[in-house]
């Protein structure tokens, strides 16, 4: 075996040299078709009874949707590290919060547009991962997993102190209306707001396909499957994992700022390490390492998260007996017993249903 066959494979047959049936061939353009129906959701009056409030397109429910679009790249990004590479990161959620804060502080105190401060946020998000990855990476395993978590608490500490009065403490900073365009505030603007969470939903899949179909990506793999392996043929893991973690912060840092515009804030939620633990229920749920499944979870979870609270508070739930209305009426309960039957009932994810339905199938 030799260094090349990580970055270099035989070229995958197309679907006319294997015999794929056409209307297998017809399914693939599903993703497009669905891009197509989320960028005409602003303008849809459809009703979905017991998923959203009302119309898709009100004000209230793009909203909801534009964070679930926003949570699901959020996750596929954080994907580059779990399922991509192998590694455990429980320090996402400071990357995110960079991002938010960052700008948010930089339009707050520095007086800068939107433009400006998102430009520096996301690149000032890019040059922490960068620095807190090199020292991160020199420990491997759970010890890698607790470096970051010492780093993201550190980050959490510091929004809770506010220093300065920078960053609002626990009240979370608000984005400032005069520093934003006029087209991004208002309630009547919310499309405007949902439409940069789809772009950035499809930026973020566009750049993790790239990523892990390149050379790099290969390596990745090889990391993930064996890093002594990778080590012996020449390729120095470090530089690789770097990249991965430098790339999936920098996404979490857009992510952050995207957050921001769209919530109208940064919270210190977001800072937390629970936060990093939703990413990680979100890809596990989906599917570790699959295209579709961290996207899939992430939408899933922010949805759930989002709606359960209704559910639990709902007459219905109320007039249950104790023993059920006590545990129904907490939404994490609710959210642990989905996450917990999905585990046992569809290993590897939501994503490999319908191979798993194929196999029986067969």
């Amino acid at each position: 075996m030799t260094s090349t066959q990580l970055t270099d494979r035989p070229a995958a047959p197309t679907a006319h040299a294997a015999g794929e049936p056409p209307y297998r061939r017809i399914t693939r353009w599903w993703p497009a078709v669905l891009l197509a129906l989320l960028f005409a959701a602003p303008y849809s009056a459809l009703p979905l009874p017991g998923l959203l409030d009302g119309p898709i397109g009100s004000p209230g429910n793009l909203q909801l949707l534009g964070q679930c679009l926003v949570f699901a790249a959020v996750a596929t990004g954080y994907d580059l590290l779990l399922g991509r590479t192998g590694l455990l990161s429980f320090g996402h959620a400071l990357y995110f919060a960079a991002g938010a804060y960052l700008t948010a502080v930089l339009m707050v105190s520095g007086g800068l547009p939107l433009g400006v401060a998102a430009v520096l946020g996301l690149v000032s998000g890019a040059l922490l991962a960068v620095l807190l990855g090199s020292v991160s990476l020199r420990v491997t395993g759970i010890g890698f997993s607790m470096v970051t978590l010492a780093f993201a608490q550190a980050g959490s500490i510091l929004v809770a102190r506010n220093p300065g009065s920078l960053t609002g403490g626990e009240e979370g900073l608000a984005a400032p209306a005069e520093r934003l365009p006029d087209w991004l505030v208002g309630i009547g603007h919310t499309a405007n707001l949902y439409w940069i969470a789809l772009g950035y939903l499809v930026l973020t899949l566009a750049v993790v396909h790239w990523a892990t179909h390149s050379p790099t990506g290969r390596v990745w793999e090889g990391i993930r499957e064996n890093e002594r392996r990778v080590d012996v043929l020449g390729l120095r893991p470090y530089g690789f994992k770097l990249t991965a973690f430098v790339l999936s912060g920098t996404l979490a840092a857009l992510g952050g700022i995207v957050y921001l515009l769209l919530t109208g804030g940064a919270t210190p939620q977001t800072t937390t390490s629970d936060f990093t633990l939703s990413l990680l229920v979100m890809v596990v749920l989906g599917g570790s390492g699959s295209r579709w499944g961290p996207l899939i979870g992430g939408l899933l979870y922010t949805w759930a998260d989002q709606r359960l609270g209704d559910l639990a508070g709902s007459d219905a739930i109320a007039g249950l007996p104790p023993v059920l209305r006590v545990p129904l009426s907490q939404p994490l309960f609710l959210l642990g017993a989905l996450f917990v039957a999905v585990v046992h009932l569809l290993p590897g994810g939501i994503a490999r249903l319908p191979e798993r339905l194929r196999g029986t199938a067969r």
